[in-house]
């Protein structure tokens, strides 16, 4: 291997206090114990284990409080909860889909398992760490809480103090609500399913007493409007610690032999070196590098590409090469099981789709997906949009509602900062236009922008329709760096020929991207390319749609239609076409492709051999 003194590096030392970083970097790459599996539950509609009669919440000790597990000695003592196999639910996963009691239930579920634990070592630190759990959760050990979390999409960990941890049967307590509230992200009014529970992996994480937090490996971004100069490249990053320690900090990706190792004087260690023969990653050739992050008591693993994303004039530029991006909105949901998506094998499944339809580029809508999503797009080669869930009439004017939307966002990014398949941080969708809603998605652009400065920054903006020019003018525009919009032109308005004679401008010089477009088909329900929800009339208006793409004015840089595969929304209530479902997939609830399905592979196709 190269040193550091043959291969130069800028060693920047300093300490950093960021709250995003509370989020462990690389979960999977650490000493983790699964926690997922069979759990026992308690529906508790009224949430009785956690308030009184009074609707007071329950002293600690209460022995009626669902966290705890008071022994019954005898049977004349009165205990009126308990958990037994019986009632029992898998985790991860949703309870909409696990029985038929639970599809409409939205409310509180207690979830309860037992776990031995023995700590390698008396001064390590042990945390547990949840994917999602949506959308409240209030976690408790053996009688004592843990803490509680907010956020349906984002994970979180609290750490477990020796005096609580048991070496057998540990107690293990989570309260789970997905209640909808007006003043929460997303809020009551969404166009999903409102899947409820632990929906992702639950881990015990244990980290030796100076631990890494987190890192960040990512390849130096151009200057703003510079052009990428691939015999100039950087490679950039930190590392931080738990705490200011007199330990070695090492940095090594073997594969361009190249190594770095220092002492912080602080919790971080900054560092930038040049790189050469470097292969980027890009959809064509998604190169992964493995890269090792470590300490004198630490070794974490991952594999990270390198790539640049960059606006250029009114082109999105990736690896200093103009892109077109050839995308398809996707929700977190496994149709044919009608459950939320958990795992690799589901990531593959639905990015497989994707890539039959010769995507580059997926919207991962409108929430962040799984971590297997994005690490599956990484290792496929496809660019992500991952969004959160500030959609439609959330309280602009409400300040904690905006911290709770910036904790989403800090957490999105947190996580998913070192996988090079993300390209765009979107902060909303289809916000209606006000002053406050200006000021609110605003700020999250700038905070998204100071916090991540090597990707683009998005939203689904508002569009000006009129008979003569579509105007696209919402002056949230100002603070992305592309203008996204979705149309639905013969879907909500009119019949696909509109498209014919539809114009589109824009006020902003700046690349223009439809995050949406769609019609809804039943799978298997032919008719004329006139009757509404028939196979037939989505693939007309697809051909109408792209041909009216192919009119776009020359800042057009690409689309993801709405949307892959069918999913739940209980806004969808006709009674023989929908039945509960959105039905703008080309997919359809059985995995089945609609005609539409081809009218769009062609399209891309025929665009991934031209030279954009």
């Amino acid at each position: 291997m190269f040193n550091k003194q043959l291969l130069p590096a800028i060693l920047i030392l300093c300490v950093t206090t960021a709250g995003a970083q509370d989020i462990l970097t690389n979960v999977m790459g650490r000493k983790i114990t699964s926690l997922n599996g069979k759990w026992h539950y308690i529906v508790d509609q009224y949430e009785t284990g956690f308030y009184d009669y009074r609707f007071k919440e329950r002293n600690p000790s209460d022995p009626e409080a669902y966290w705890n597990n008071p022994v019954q000695k005898d049977r004349s003592d009165r205990k009126e909860h308990g958990y037994n196999d019986k009632y029992s639910i898998k985790v991860p996963g949703d309870w909409n889909s696990q029985d038929a009691k639970f599809v409409y239930y939205e409310g509180t579920l207690w979830y309860q398992r037992t776990f031995d634990y023995q700590k390698q070592q008396k001064d390590n630190h042990l945390f547990i760490y949840f994917g999602a759990v949506n959308y409240k959760a209030d976690v408790y050990l053996n009688g004592k809480k843990l803490g509680a979390h907010k956020g349906g999409f984002t994970p979180f960990q609290f750490e477990i103090p020796d005096s609580i941890l048991q070496p057998k049967a540990n107690f293990l307590v989570v309260k789970a609500d997905n209640k909808r509230y007006a003043d929460e992200v997303p809020t009551l009014n969404t166009d999903w399913w409102n899947y409820g529970g632990i929906t992702r992996d639950v881990l015990l994480v244990e980290e030796p007493p100076v631990f890494i937090k987190a890192y960040t490996i990512q390849l130096h971004p151009p200057a703003a409007g510079e052009a990428f100069d691939a015999n100039n490249m950087i490679i950039e990053g930190s590392v931080q610690l738990s705490q200011s320690t007199t330990q070695k900090v090492t940095v090594t990706i073997p594969e361009i032999q190249w190594h770095y190792d220092a002492v912080p004087d602080g919790n971080t260690v900054h560092f930038s070196f040049p790189v050469k023969n470097l292969q980027l990653w890009s959809p064509e050739k998604p190169k992964l590098y493995a890269v090792t992050v470590a300490t004198g008591t630490e070794q974490i693993k991952d594999n990270i590409g390198f790539r640049t994303i960059q606006v250029i004039g009114q082109k999105i530029v990736l690896n200093g090469k103009p892109v077109f991006l050839r995308g398809i909105s996707i929700h977190e949901e496994m149709a044919p099981e009608i459950r939320r998506a958990v795992n690799s094998a589901d990531a593959k499944k639905l990015l497989g789709w994707a890539k039959e339809l010769h995507c580059n580029m997926l919207r991962l809508a409108h929430y962040p997906h799984n971590e297997y999503m994005t690490r599956m797009a990484d290792s496929l080669g496809l660019l992500v949009w991952s969004e959160i869930p500030v959609y439609w009439t959330i309280q602009f004017s409400n300040p904690e509602v905006l911290v709770k939307a910036k904790q989403q966002l800090a957490d999105m990014i947190a996580r998913d900062k070192n996988r090079a398949s993300i390209i765009i941080w979107s902060v909303g969708n289809e916000t209606p236009l006000s002053e406050p809603r200006l000021k609110f998605m605003s700020d999250l652009a700038q905070t998204a922008k100071r916090t991540d400065s090597t990707r683009l920054i998005s939203a689904a903006l508002e569009v000006h329709y009129n008979k003569d020019m579509n105007t696209i003018d919402d002056q949230l525009g100002n603070y992305t760096d592309i203008v996204a919009v979705n149309e639905y032109l013969g879907w909500y308005g009119g019949l696909p020929d509109n498209c014919r004679t539809a114009q589109w401008k824009t006020v902003f010089n700046k690349p223009l991207f439809f995050s949406e477009t769609g019609a809804g088909a039943k799978g298997g329900f032919h008719a004329d390319s006139l009757t509404r929800f028939s196979e037939e009339y989505q693939a007309w208006y697809f051909k109408e749609t792209i041909a009216m793409m192919k009119r776009m004015p020359s800042n057009y840089t690409g689309l993801s239609p709405w949307l892959l595969v069918d999913f739940r929304s209980p806004r969808r209530n006709n009674p023989v076409y929908q039945e509960g479902w959105n039905r703008k997939g080309l997919i359809d609830q059985s995995g089945k492709k609609k005609k539409a399905f081809y009218v769009l592979r062609d399209y891309y196709e025929a665009m991934e051999k031209k030279a954009f």
